[in-house]
């Protein structure tokens, strides 16, 4: 499984590199604090696998990491997706590396 780091996604971000962003938390936890991502919860992925490109980079991210881990593996056993990234350390590594401001849960 590819990963990304917080400090690569922001260098992404900050030079309008061409990728979707998912977050595949809650709609309670992207009230708390987002990036801005689509958002799919987990439990929706099977569902709506249609809004997920495969033309250009994806990035999947939740709090930690580990949901994100579970739907990129799912999306490449199931749907054969191989342009999947998943954020290092989720949410909680961008608010303490990137952007303490934001609020963490």
């Amino acid at each position: 499984m590819k990963s990304i780091t917080v400090k690569e996604l922001k260098t992404w971000m900050d030079g309008n590199e061409d990728f979707q962003l998912i977050d595949v938390r809650e709609p309670s936890e992207n009230d708390v604090c987002t990036l801005n991502g689509l958002l799919i919860p987990m439990n929706t992925v099977p569902g709506e696998v249609e809004k997920i490109d495969k033309d250009k980079k994806v990035v999947v991210h939740c709090r930690s990491g580990k949901r994100s881990a579970g739907v990129i593996q799912f999306l490449e056993q199931q749907h054969g997706y191989t342009n999947l990234y998943n954020l290092e350390g989720g949410i909680l590594a961008w608010i303490e590396e990137i952007d303490p401001s934001m609020e963490a849960y």
